[in-house]
């Protein structure tokens, strides 16, 4: 394995790993060990599949741009990049929030170890703390290359987790066993829809957001390369989640909460694994917040200019309205028009995670629109996190939503737009059957992803996942 594709998977499986893993036994609930297991391999092939089709599609972009939702969206229909963008920013931005919400459960059960004070163990006060000292300042760097090399300690908080988990349930001590309930390796009785929990399987293989970022840094950035990031990120990640799904459901079977770490008693052990924890989602927070303020900022590049269009389509203010249709001026009005496609392109490019080897020097995004978004994202994501409680619940409504976007509905639109595309309807004969293949499944998966999205979201704020 080479050095860039290690580094692609450790960046996708940091990506994936993150609140959901703490939520997956819960995920277990409504549909019993069995189906259980059934519906997380389901998803992790969807998941599979998404990825798959974006290492596919990147032949298709322009020469001279880097991979990215905004390009292959403007290859499309420029009009539908802002809805791209739309879907990327609300799934981001759930995802800062529940590890907001992480941090609010975890950070009074740490200190309940050190000490009795009410202040200290209130979540508010640590979600304020947190939020004011450490993820500010990380989220407005606008360089986030130092925290590339924390997605190993990321890892190993994961891998740690995974070990308590197994740890506890071959060896459950009698407080967790008085907290044990009915293991139903079937549906169960008395539950809600497996709807409701359904999109925290698909929202915990999330990492396509990060894929087209990951592929513009391999040395090879073929498919047959490529393709082989998506494989070892899924089954990594299908590994930890099978473990600490089973086991935890195992351990407290009905009784299980949507934040399997919480329920382990006060013990040094439980609590160095909650603080590894906290660290995870402190140091993940910004890896969310960099995208969701990109996205936002092409939303409102598009509406900006798209009123300007709108305004220069009345009155002949352009360069090349102005410019007298002479050989020099000529180019120099192709010159001025270069230039401006160029910015466009660097607007539309920034990636989420930075220091690729076609990274452009300049940022597109600063001065006061940088600090009002920013801290827009992170005023919204604190007013939200101190008003919700349940990590389940905020994990349903952002699986359902941005996660089924960015991992099915986009990567299935990209696929079957773009696939197969240099041929024309005359030629469909001569279509390759695999390239044919990879379109119709591309098809299939966002026709899944968007059935998925309406039946979870309604089944989640009706029924809600039970706490």
């Amino acid at each position: 394995m080479s050095a860039s594709i290690k580094s692609g998977v450790l960046t996708l499986l940091h990506t994936c790993c993150g609140a959901g893993i703490l939520a997956m036994p819960f995920a277990f609930k409504p549909f019993g060990l069995i189906f259980g297991i059934l519906i997380i391999t389901f998803c992790g092939l969807c998941a599979f599949l998404g990825l798959l089709l974006q290492a596919r599609v990147t032949r298709y972009i322009p020469q001279g741009s880097n991979a990215s939702f905004f390009v292959l969206a403007n290859e499309i229909n420029p009009n539908l990049s802002v809805l791209f963008d739309v879907a990327i920013a609300i799934k981001c931005f759930g995802v800062g929030v529940s590890y907001l919400i992480v941090v609010g459960d975890l950070m009074p059960q740490i200190f309940q170890v050190f000490t009795e004070n009410s202040w200290l163990l209130n979540r508010d006060v640590h979600i304020t703390l947190i939020m004011l000292f450490i993820i500010s300042p990380l989220c407005f760097m606008k360089k986030l290359n130092s925290l590339r090399y924390a997605s190993m300690v990321a890892i190993s908080s994961v891998v740690y987790l995974c070990v308590l988990v197994i740890v506890h349930f071959i060896i459950p001590s009698n407080e967790i066993t008085e907290l044990k309930g009915n293991i139903s390796y079937g549906f169960p009785k008395n539950e809600p829809s497996p709807l409701t929990t359904l999109p925290i399987f698909i929202f915990a293989y999330t990492c396509h957001h990060n894929m087209f970022s990951v592929i513009n840094e391999q040395t090879k950035s073929g498919f047959y390369s490529t393709k082989f990031v998506a494989i070892y990120s899924i089954v990594l990640a299908y590994i930890l989640y099978i473990v600490i799904g089973c086991s935890g459901y195992l351990t407290f079977g009905d009784n299980i909460t949507g934040n399997i770490i919480m329920l382990y008693p006060n013990s040094w052990s439980s609590t160095i694994g909650r603080i590894a924890i906290v660290f995870l989602v402190m140091l993940a927070f910004p890896l969310q917040c960099h995208p969701a303020r990109a996205s936002l900022h092409h939303v409102i590049h598009f509406i900006e200019k798209k009123f300007t269009n709108e305004a220069t389509s009345v009155e002949p203010n352009t360069v090349t309205d102005i410019v007298k249709p002479n050989t020099n001026n000529s180019n120099i009005a192709l010159h001025t028009h270069a230039s401006a496609t160029e910015d466009d392109t660097l607007l539309a490019e920034e990636l989420i995670e930075e220091n690729s080897p076609n990274q452009p020097e300049i940022i597109p995004l600063k001065g006061k629109r940088f600090a009002i978004i920013t801290a827009c994202i992170l005023i919204g994501s604190y007013l939200l996190a101190i008003s919700v409680h349940s990590l389940a619940f905020m994990l349903s409504i952002v699986g359902a939503t941005g996660s089924t976007s960015i991992s099915f509905i986009l990567p299935g639109i990209f696929g079957y737009k773009l696939i197969g595309s240099e041929y024309n309807d005359n030629d469909e004969e001569v279509m390759p059957p695999k390239t044919k293949m990879f379109k119709i499944l591309g098809l299939c998966l966002s026709i899944w992803g968007l059935i998925v999205m309406i039946a979870s979201l309604v089944a989640t704020l009706l029924v809600g996942p039970s706490h």
